[in-house]
């Protein structure tokens, strides 16, 4: 059963760069034989299951599209889980100084 995220989370995507035959000829050949792939946080335009094709918009106003692969991801580098209640902070601010430049 997958499990359906909310739009409006912060969540991971994967997008597929390059496909494994598309690779350049000078790249050997274990990592030609892979996909090359990114993954990017952002925040999700509607509802989807994990493992669909998701739109995100990225905290510099992106919108990229992709597969879903996790809701509220961990970084990696041990700072821990995000905290709710940060994670808007950015969106927010810049809201409030696009409001002020245009007054």
């Amino acid at each position: 059963m997958n499990t359906t995220v909310r739009a409006g989370n912060l969540v991971d995507l994967q997008v597929t760069i390059l496909k494994k035959g598309s690779r350049a000829a000078q790249v050997p050949e274990d990592t030609a034989a892979v996909d090359l792939v990114m993954k990017v946080k952002g925040f999700l335009e509607k509802d989807t299951e994990i493992g669909g094709e998701a739109t995100i918009t990225t905290p510099v106003g992106r919108k990229i599209t992709g597969i879903l692969i996790e809701e509220n991801p961990e970084y990696t580098h041990k700072y821990g889980a995000p905290v709710p209640e940060l994670v808007s902070i950015g969106r927010e601010l810049r809201g409030i100084l696009t409001k002020r430049s245009t007054s």
